[in-house]
């Protein structure tokens, strides 16, 4: 096994970023003679898989090649046929991939076929923790059949979110939004609640001007719709725009959302509220594979409460605001004792300079 093709295979999978979802990121390397003679990536739109794009790239020079693979080739069919069949009519020597697909329509088959056929598989699994990051979203809903949540906030030194009497101004930098940009543009989801649309206007769009396999969706929990229909949000509504509300929610209201190309859904949740683990169970049911939560402080805390946060993204700025009144990144009743307190393990703290940084983890499950 060459490291460096396994590397080149990472490298074109990451270039369908935003493009292969509802799909898994794959890229694909033919080498023969210690050369590259086919290469692809895989793209939602483009239908076909990474591997196919490489084999018809590298034509009759395929035969006792070796294929680099980031994921285990398909062996079903579904919207193309088997992956795995094409690779041995095509006559590949050794197929190299560090993990097996999650999926359990393959689950290890794609790997039986090929060795059946007398492809030789190698097991790169000094890479296995790579190739499991790069598609984490795609891993956890094939393992739960739920988006993978996430978390994200920017925040200031001492955890504060927002201040009491005036909130113009950034708590982070613009190289620090730049990031979250970029965050957004990694998921098929977005959620906020009602009192952030209404107090910043905000878009939640993908600002980042590249291109994407579907919109980024925008869910709004709404528990009594009160959703303005001149806002920025519903304004550019396209069929990318949820309002997430209770069956208590003016029918009048909802024509008016409707009208405007809003999606309204009833989920009718404790306490009289939408149901925000209903939501987020929906958008597994319509094969979104990651989400990001952008919130204020209730709903933070109504997320990390209900068990629906996977992992965090705190992005913290050089500030101190100080005081009991700017509300915390988290609010709600809290947890009243410290050994009660939400756990985050397998920390990663992301420098951004001069200044600032993201410290990224993943909410620890009891069961």
């Amino acid at each position: 096994m060459n490291p460096a093709f396994m590397r080149e295979a990472f490298d074109l999978a990451r270039q369908g970023r935003g493009l292969a979802s509802p799909n898994p990121m794959v890229g694909a390397v033919l080498e023969r003679d210690g050369e590259a003679v086919g290469r692809g990536f895989h793209t939602y739109a483009g239908l076909q898989h990474a591997e196919v794009i490489a084999l018809a790239h590298a034509g009759e020079k395929a035969r006792g090649a070796t294929l680099y693979l980031n994921l285990e080739p398909c062996a079903h069919q579904g919207r193309t046929p088997p992956c795995a069949d094409a690779i041995i009519a095509a006559g590949v020597a050794t197929v190299v991939a560090p993990m097996a697909d999650p999926n359990p329509l393959v689950g290890g088959e794609g790997f039986r076929r090929l060795r059946a056929a007398g492809v030789e598989v190698v097991m790169a699994t000094e890479f296995a923790l790579e190739a499991a990051k790069l598609n984490e979203p795609f891993l956890h809903f094939m393992h739960t059949g739920r988006p993978l949540a996430t978390l994200k906030t920017a925040i200031t030194l001492d955890g504060k979110i927002s201040a009491p009497d005036d909130n113009r101004g950034w708590i982070t930098s613009e190289r620090a939004r730049a990031h979250v940009q970029e965050l957004r543009h990694d998921h098929d989801a977005i959620l906020t609640g009602i009192g952030t649309v209404l107090a910043d206007d905000c878009l939640l769009t993908d600002r980042t001007c590249l291109a994407r396999s579907r919109p980024l969706l925008r869910l709004v929990m709404d528990s009594q719709l009160r959703l303005p229909p001149d806002s920025k949000m519903v304004r550019s509504a396209a069929g990318d725009v949820v309002a997430v509300t209770t069956s208590a929610a003016s029918p009048e209201r909802r024509k008016t959302l409707e009208a405007a190309g809003v999606e309204v859904l009833v989920l009718n949740g404790p306490g009289g509220r939408a149901d925000l683990a209903g939501a987020i169970d929906w958008l597994g049911r319509r094969r979104y594979l990651s989400l990001m939560i952008e919130a204020g402080s209730k709903l933070n805390w109504t997320a990390l409460e209900t068990g629906v946060v996977d992992r965090i993204m705190f992005y913290y700025g050089p500030k101190i605001l100080g005081g009991l009144e700017a509300l915390p990144l988290a609010g709600g009743i809290g947890r009243r004792r410290r050994v009660d307190a939400i756990r985050v393990h397998n920390v990663t703290i992301h420098p951004i300079p001069p200044d600032e940084f993201a410290i990224e983890g993943y909410v620890h499950r009891d069961h």
